[in-house]
Formats: structure tokens, C-alpha cells, sequence
């Protein structure tokens, strides 16, 4: 069921705001995961999700994003967590809502811009993924409800991190 809640950028001060999203689908003991093609994080291993457009809530963006990336349609999804990212080069922080694909139709696909990959999750390749991944994928994977703060410097070095598993997420 898709939330409620409409989200757009918003001030924080002197810094913007910006709310994305975040899916991950699962198959037993596998992940899928989409190596970026372009844009922001291009050669990275990731989920899939992105922006949001103007009056969309996260879930409904989520829906869409899948669709475009992958080519299926997520029917059930899970919010499993926040993340919420500072880098200092940018004056805008993102605040990243993870969730699970617990069910979807049709077979991922590559497109323009990602290019999937089932993975064991013994086999997760941590070092071709964002550098705040390790820290928060094994309690993705565990099931756990989790809510994160990194602050990135310069080169995708973690400045301050802060991650842990919650009961609840709003």
C-alpha cells in the first residue's frame, strides 16, 4: 500500500533537502542488485529507486523507478529503512527510504541505465558498492528495521557514520 504522504525537496536551514527511495529484491539466499550505467554512482553495484516527482509519494516513485530500471512491477514492498546522507562538497543532504521487494512481476531487465545481477549474499561485492552499503545491507538481509546518518567528505570517504536497527520507522 503506498503511503500517504506526498514528499518534495525542502530547506533545512541553509541546506536542501532532497527524499529518494530505494528497492531491493530477494530470491532465498540471492539479491538482486543493478551495476549504474550513468549519472550519479555510474559503475557501482546498487538497488534500484531514485527521485521523486512533483506530488509522488515514496512508494509510488519507488513503483515507477522500478518499472523504468528493471522492467517489473513491484506489487508488494516492505519499508525496511531511513538513511540519511550528508556530503559536504553539496549544500543538499538526501534522505533515502529503503525498502524490500517482497513480490513483483516480471523478470528484471537491463536498461539504459542499470544492468542487473543476481548475487548470492555471501558474495555481495561490497567493494564495487556505495561505501555506506557494508554498514547497513546485513541488517537489510538479517530483516531488521534500521534508520542510518553518514556524512561523505570529499572521494566518497565516510566522515561520521551512524546506523542501527529500530522497531519503527516513522
Amino acid at each position: 500500500m503506498a503511503e500517504k504522504k506526498k514528499v518534495t525537496s525542502e530547506k533545512s536551514g541553509t541546506r536542501k533537502k532532497k527524499v529518494q527511495n530505494l528497492g531491493l529484491m530477494r530470491k532465498g539466499d540471492k539479491i538482486l542488485l543493478a551495476k549504474k550505467k550513468r549519472g550519479f554512482g555510474a559503475g557501482w553495484w546498487n538497488g534500484y529507486g531514485g527521485k521523486l516527482e512533483e506530488g509522488e509519494s515514496i512508494e509510488e516513485a519507488l513503483i515507477r523507478e522500478i518499472k523504468e530500471e528493471a522492467g517489473v512491477l513491484a506489487l508488494l514492498n516492505q519499508k525496511r529503512g531511513i538513511l540519511n546522507f550528508e556530503f559536504k562538497d553539496a549544500d543538499e543532504d538526501v534522505e533515502v527510504h529503503v525498502y524490500e521487494i517482497l513480490e513483483y512481476e516480471g523478470e528484471p531487465t537491463e536498461s539504459e541505465e542499470m544492468m542487473p545481477q543476481w548475487f548470492h549474499v555471501s558474495e555481495i561485492p561490497f567493494a564495487e558498492m556505495w561505501p555506506d552499503d557494508p554498514h547497513w545491507l546485513p541488517l537489510f538481509l538479517d530483516g531488521k528495521n534500521f534508520k542510518g546518518r553518514f556524512v561523505f567528505g570529499s572521494g566518497n570517504e565516510i566522515l561520521e557514520k551512524e546506523i542501527g536497527e529500530v522497531l519503527e520507522l516513522e
